[in-house]
């Protein structure tokens, strides 16, 4: 078992040194960098500053001739002062040098600590992963187990229509929908602007988090409700199960003591899978609603070439899928113990 879980973690910094690598590059490979913006708006603010004189115009014009240099000199200054002058693989050095010093270093955008930025912006991101992740269980449980315990019935038909539509359903439009409903009709009052937390203020964070979270958790939960719905099934047709029902053992003793734990592999699998997808959708649904989160954080970062800031947080998120997959992993030996380490190596 040691053995097994030091290859796993040091397969996993492989996959993080891996990705890390590549999002260092694609902010590199990318057109424009946070230097050219900000010499880009200093020059247009100026122009259209000297545009609101006749005199300033002339003036301007006489100077167009060395207002290239001047551009050139001031969009070196600037790559100078945050570092992007170097050298694409002494830039890689560098960044690694800090990620292991435990300075990451700070913002292009507002010089603060990419770290401290960090943390003001998680427990935003887990509040709203948890919540999505707490309906998703409460919808997949017992809608997956009904839906196994009585096929192909009416009512089964239908939950799987329900889970096929929010299967397709994007988790975005699924927000548009129920914020308009819940405006229209005065059933929540969302307030974007300060967009409270739970530890500031529990109700009006409920309010507003609890759209996105439906949104998120809704599609979540489809995708857990069909493969449990699926495995449920299987282990159901089995003998042993046959067996269980023959010694007159009530239903919910064989579904909840037999057939759940048997059948909850294959669900803790794709949980692990969810999660990466739950991390994406929900950078939209955090600039839907102006939360300020990991996701609105780093898709501004990506927008504004913040380099600092959009490289750390890339390493927080994938060190955290890789590291629920892991645990992941490490749960099948709890919840079936005829799971072997060679078993889950394969």
């Amino acid at each position: 078992m040691t053995n097994y879980i030091i290859r796993r973690f040091v397969g996993n910094l492989v996959v993080i040194w891996i990705v890390m690598t590549f999002v260092f590059l694609a902010l590199r490979v990318l057109p424009g960098d946070f230097a050219a913006q900000q010499v880009a708006n200093q020059f247009f603010s100026g122009a259209t500053s000297r545009g609101q004189s006749d005199k300033a115009t002339q003036e301007a014009q006489g100077a167009e001739e060395g207002a290239s240099e001047n551009v050139d000199r001031a969009l070196q200054a600037a790559r100078e002062r945050l570092g992007l002058h170097d050298p694409v693989i002494v830039q890689y050095g560098k960044y690694w040098r800090d990620i292991f010093s435990g300075n990451p270093g700070k913002s292009f955008q507002t010089a603060e600590s990419v770290v401290d930025m960090t943390a003001d912006a998680l427990p935003y991101t887990v509040q709203l992963g948890v919540m999505a992740v707490i309906i998703a269980a409460l919808l997949a449980a017992p809608v997956g187990i009904f839906s196994a315990i009585r096929p192909d019935g009416f009512i089964d038909g239908g939950l799987r229509v329900f889970a096929v539509f929010f299967l397709a359903a994007p988790s975005f439009w699924t927000a548009a929908l129920l914020s308009g409903w819940a405006v229209q009709y005065d059933v929540l009052t969302i307030d974007v602007v300060s967009a409270p937390g739970v530890w500031d203020d529990a109700w009006g964070s409920f309010q507003l988090f609890i759209i996105p979270a439906l949104a998120g958790g809704l599609a979540t939960g489809a995708v857990l409700m069909r493969f449990l719905r699926s495995g449920l099934l299987e282990v159901l047709r089995q003998d042993y199960i046959r067996t269980a029902h023959s010694k007159g053992l009530r239903e919910s003793v064989v579904v909840y003591r037999h057939v759940l734990r048997n059948a909850l592999l294959p669900i803790v699998t794709i949980l692990g899978f969810l999660t990466a997808s739950l991390i994406a959708g929900n950078v939209i649904l955090e600039q839907m609603f102006n939360i300020p989160g990991m996701g609105r954080q780093f898709l501004r970062a990506i927008l504004d070439r913040d380099v600092p800031l959009a490289q750390f947080m890339t390493l927080l998120l994938v060190g955290g899928v890789v590291f629920v997959n892991l645990l992941v992993d490490l749960s099948y030996f709890v919840i079936d113990p005829r799971v072997t380490v060679e078993g889950a190596s394969a």
